[in-house]
């Protein structure tokens, strides 16, 4: 078959893409005849593995043994969870959430006779919040390995559903603005669409807000009103069948409130019923709180791209992805707030079909740069950093050796999609008042693939080596304090002898499409360098990765 997959891969729900014979984009159903997997793991045993609407219905009631929200953690240093005596890492959950979507692609596409029985799905593209930085990025990254995918890319979820956008509406030529409230996550990514391209302005966003919170803010009233009602001095949560119960009919309420005015719910503890009717305006006053958070994380991204020349004036239209922007709370108060055209777009297919479409034309670029390294007799590597150096232009190389990409297209005839990083990388120095400070080099919504050199000095003379301590950090500043920014790895440049404190050392950041960072340190007297490529310090050892692939292996997902 020799396509190329995309991943939703989602902190509440997933979903998989691709593109089928006619250039579309299409989501593909799982076994239980939906479009999207709800992201929840229920480790019944070692080997037994449930993910999806069978493994929610446990969440509550087996919470040893249930995993859901796995992705707010996916990169979080030392995090792990300890289930039937094993200890299992973000990663190795995550990869369970990916068999069961591949899985059930591989039959739903087995059932169309579209693949073979002896085919299987390997090369993905996966989405991932604007935010995450290399830690997160690296651990989703493993995730797909342990699951035995090829992971040609990771690509922001709001680039992806601009991605659909940009290609499917004909009326391009504009700005918009997608705000992105899913089940976990929040983004907010402004966008310049021009025709064949697509150019991400700035992102921001907040990695622990999403519906589960307003679900959250549905349970905690739905408690107190039936300890209003009955008098109970219970904490009616702390009972795991009541909890779970409740928790699915909070959702369910939830959703009934987009298109009714009221939500009947039936509450019941110890043989005890009581019917609580949520209305459409108490939900709302209930999580007005959460609402306003976007709504003043759209204001600091407006002010991000003020920096970049573009304003709130520029934008013609709000685009509302994500599962949890179809709540009526939403677009009413974006529209109220911000004056600008707003529409729901495709909120729950968009993030996997723009990565679908990502990995199609990343798949026909990826084979003309191996067809120039081979004709100029370089790797593909070099060929890359040529590019990213601009000291090659693909396009004009690939029609002066006719080569011509699947499907008759040269680069440059599809769309061309220019993203930004979501954070900012730098290095720890001295400085001139000799106090320590981060230095960013590559800055926060700087356009990919990026590079940034400063030039920094030893501290004294006959120095033996320096270190650098490579950070990233949410702020766009240049210098700040280095309690701001979060290590993600070290590297040492050996200085030769007799050193002098004028000597100038440059360190270069590269950082790719895929939001992996590249350093290169040159000191300029002896010509000394040192180069690397940051994995984060927290990714799987190999041991653990090798368990997790075992263990993946021998289990069965359903």
């Amino acid at each position: 078959m020799g396509k190329i997959f995309g991943i939703d891969l989602g902190i509440t729900y997933s979903c998989i893409a691709y593109i089928d014979e006619n250039g579309k984009p299409v989501v593909l159903k799982n076994a239980e005849g939906d479009l999207t997997t709800p992201s929840v793991v229920y480790f019944e045993s070692q080997t037994d593995v449930t993910v999806g609407s069978a493994a929610k219905e446990n969440l509550k009631m087996y919470p040893d043994k249930t995993v859901d929200l796995i992705k707010r953690d996916i990169g979080k240093p030392g995090f792990n969870r300890n289930i039937n005596g094993v200890d299992m890492k973000p990663e190795e959950i995550s990869s369970y959430i990916l068999k069961k979507v591949v899985q059930d692609a591989e039959d739903s596409l087995r059932m169309e006779s579209k693949l073979g029985n002896d085919e299987k799905i390997r090369d993905v593209v996966i989405t991932c919040p604007a935010y995450f930085g290399v830690a997160e990025r690296d651990a989703t990254q493993a995730a797909g390995v342990i699951a035995g995918l090829n992971v040609m890319a990771i690509i922001n979820e709001p680039t992806a559903a601009a991605i659909t956008y940009g290609v499917t509406d004909e009326s391009q030529n504009k700005t918009v603005l997608v705000y992105d409230l899913g089940g976990g996550t929040f983004d907010i990514t402004m966008i310049n669409i021009k025709p064949g391209e697509i150019r991400v302005v700035v992102t921001g966003g907040d990695h622990n807000l999403g519906g589960r919170d307003w679900d959250e803010k549905i349970l905690m009233y739905l408690a107190e009103q039936y300890q209003n009602e009955t008098g109970t001095p219970d904490n009616i949560l702390e009972d795991p069948e009541t909890i779970q119960e409740l928790s699915l009919a909070a959702e369910r309420a939830k959703k009934l409130l987009s298109a009714k005015e009221k939500a009947p719910v039936a509450v019941n503890y110890m043989g005890e019923r009581v019917r609580v009717e949520l209305t459409r305006e108490k939900f709302d006053e209930l999580t007005e709180d959460l609402l306003t958070r976007t709504i003043d994380l759209t204001r600091d991204m407006f002010k991000e791209a003020e920096k970049k020349g573009f304003s709130q004036k520029d934008v013609s239209e709000i685009l509302l992805v994500g599962g949890s922007s179809k709540m009526p709370q939403v677009m009413s108060r974006v529209k109220s707030e911000f004056g600008i055209e707003t529409k729901m777009f495709d909120p729950d297919e968009s993030v996997a079909k723009g990565a679908a479409i990502y990995a199609n034309k990343m798949s026909e670029y990826n084979i003309v740069l191996e067809e120039i390294a081979k004709q100029q007799g370089k790797s593909v590597e070099e060929v890359k950093v040529q590019v990213d150096k601009g000291q090659l232009d693909v396009e004009q190389e690939a029609k002066k050796a006719n080569i011509r990409m699947r499907g008759g297209r040269l680069p440059g005839d599809d769309v061309k999609i220019i993203n930004v990083s979501s954070r900012s990388f730098g290095t720890v120095a001295y400085d001139e008042d000799d106090k320590l400070k981060l230095f960013n080099i590559i800055l926060k919504n700087a356009e990919l693939p990026a590079t940034g050199t400063n030039a920094f000095y030893p501290r004294y003379d006959n120095q033996q080596s320096v270190k650098f301590q490579v950070m990233e950090c949410l702020t766009s500043e240049e210098k700040v304090d280095p309690e701001l920014g979060k290590e993600i790895g070290t590297a040492e440049l050996t200085l030769p002898a007799g050193v002098t404190r004028d000597t100038e050392i440059q360190v270069t950041f590269r950082l790719d499409e895929s939001g992996l960072l590249h350093l290169h340190a040159k000191e300029m007297k002896g010509g000394r360098e040192v180069d690397a490529e940051f994995q984060t310090t927290e990714a799987l050892s190999e041991q653990e990765m090798s368990d997790a692939i075992r263990r993946s292996n021998k289990s069965s997902v359903n």
